[in-house]
């Protein structure tokens, strides 16, 4: 991919089964050229963003410290904080947002709180109204969730976007162009399909009814990430330039 590709994106891959999927066909959509590196087998990552307009880090059973297990992790964090530093435009993906809050200045705890998986009610808090990727969205939206560990503490300058029922940490914002989501955009109700019957029933869930739940949610579902996707091809393609969002919340989970 030449480096002056329009729009050229650096995908981060952690798992084998945790692609683009939608959130990637969205993106090509709208004009951005993705480089996946396919980073836990051994994908090269490049050493600065130099050559790159923006930066999606999807998700992964990691910790954003656990480099005994996923030695790519460090690397992957350098980018996070070159795209902080350079306001290029980022889009974090459960593990991703956990990076991002980490590299931020924030808190991640394994295995906190009570588990989430599959079609998940996100409420929005007021101070998503006039962000540049959630501002369009209803205050109350569904999203498939597929966590055990959660964000505890937001840096202390980060704009707090969503929440859930069990995890108050749902999508915040990091700076003017730096986005977390602990939920996945690019599932469907096929990806919750592929999941592990037995670990989610020890966690309390039956798998055919987050399928039947994920997929009587769907079409509200594309049409929300969709928009949040076509969005920030929008900030991508813009150079990072984005409309202001309002200043830091008075308070973030701590």
């Amino acid at each position: 991919m030449a480096a002056d590709a329009p729009g050229r994106t650096l995908v981060v891959q952690n798992t084998p089964g945790g692609g683009p999927g939608r959130l990637g066909d969205w993106l090509r959509e709208q004009g951005l050229a993705l480089e996946v590196v396919h980073a836990y087998d051994g994908g090269r990552l490049p050493e600065t963003l130099h050559a790159h307009r923006g930066l999606l880090v999807l998700g992964g059973g990691y910790m954003p410290d656990a480099d005994d297990r996923a030695p790519w992790l460090a690397p992957v964090r350098g980018l996070v904080r070159q795209a902080l530093e350079s306001s290029v435009p980022m889009l974090g993906v459960c593990l991703g947002a956990q990076l991002l809050a980490y590299v931020a200045g924030g808190t991640v705890r394994a295995a906190h709180g009570l588990p989430e998986s599959g079609s998940t009610e996100v409420t929005l808090r007021p101070e998503a109204l006039d962000d540049p990727l959630f501002g369009g969205l209803p205050s109350r939206v569904k999203a498939v969730e597929h966590r055990v560990d959660a964000i505890t503490r937001l840096p202390g300058d980060a704009h707090w976007l969503a929440r859930s029922e069990r995890c108050p940490v749902q999508a915040f914002r990091v700076g003017e162009s730096a986005w977390g989501v602990q939920f996945h955009p690019e599932a469907t109700a096929e990806t919750v399909r592929g999941w592990d019957a037995d670990a989610l029933r020890e966690q309390g869930f039956d798998r055919d009814e987050l399928v039947r739940t994920a997929e009587a949610d769907e079409a509200e579902s594309a049409r929300n990430w969709h928009g949040l996707a076509c969005r920030f091809a929008s900030v991508v393609a813009a150079g990072g330039r984005a409309e202001r969002g309002p200043g830091a919340p008075e308070s973030v989970p701590g």
